[in-house]
């Protein structure tokens, strides 16, 4: 069976399948390419409110796979370098997706899958699931912006003992470290981020797209210039017509249907 990145509709939420059961939904540039243009059509669908990210059966995904970074060993650098930079566009995509993307993680979520899962705005997970940047463990470093994310989210010495050590860290402990967002028994994984996103998808949609882009900013702006990105942003969304029905409701004590 070859790779592939399954897209299904669940109400006004995009799923996407991580689909390579014989390799455990191991990640390679078909995948990479799938994720971009599904998230490309996405943007510009308005009945599409936010996206869920699993993996087919009982693993979320185990990363790089390894036949396929040794046979690029004997290819020429260039082919590795192209390869990786198709997955930095499928994390870029993400990262810059207006709309909300939820991780649903059962089982491994190892290497690239870890760096996929921390891509994502949320992370919902199975509390037997199994987190582990296992890159150091094959002699490689990582890519897909895992050192970008935990060095964000996490102290200095914990990022260390995940990547030098390729320690495994379960579900609980990121969860108290404010990396994942809820814990779901074993196989709910995907339901308790269906119903998460159910309750984005209620919100008004332009606000969550400023969210995402503030909260991005935030870290690389000055505080005055995140000050002026915040006023730019409620300005905005004041006048969109979605403030005027939701201050309405408020006020009606309604529930607000948003655009």
């Amino acid at each position: 069976m070859h790779a592939e990145l399954k897209s299904t509709s669940q109400g006004q939420t995009m799923v996407l399948t991580l689909s390579n059961p014989e390799h455990r939904n191991a990640l390679g540039p078909e995948i990479y390419a799938a994720g971009v243009e599904a998230l490309s059509v996405a943007e510009t669908n308005p009945e599409v409110r936010s996206v869920v990210i699993t993996g087919e059966g009982s693993v979320f995904s185990a990363g790089g796979n390894l036949q396929r970074l040794l046979a690029n060993r004997e290819q020429p650098p260039e082919v590795q370098a192209q390869s990786i930079e198709s997955l930095h566009s499928w994390m870029e995509a993400i990262r810059t997706f207006p709309k909300p993307v939820i991780a649903a993680v059962e089982g491994a979520a190892a290497g690239a899958g870890f760096s996929l899962a921390l891509s994502c705005d949320f992370i919902v997970a199975a509390d037997n699931a199994v987190f582990v940047m296992a890159y150091s463990s094959v002699a490689l470093s990582p890519d897909g912006g895992a050192t970008w994310s935990l060095a964000r989210s996490m102290p200095r010495q914990l990022v260390n003992e995940l990547l030098m050590c390729g320690e495994r860290i379960a579900p609980a402990r990121l969860q108290a470290l404010g990396v994942v967002n809820q814990l779901a028994p074993p196989g709910a994984a995907l339901e308790r981020a269906l119903e998460l996103a159910a309750k984005l998808n209620a919100r008004a949609p332009n606000v969550l797209a400023s969210l995402k882009e503030l909260v991005a900013d935030a870290a690389g702006a000055s505080f005055s210039a995140q000050l002026a990105a915040e006023r730019d942003h409620f300005v905005r969304n004041l006048h969109h017509p979605n403030a005027g029905k939701g201050i309405a409701a408020f006020l009606a004590k309604e529930t607000p249907r948003y655009e």
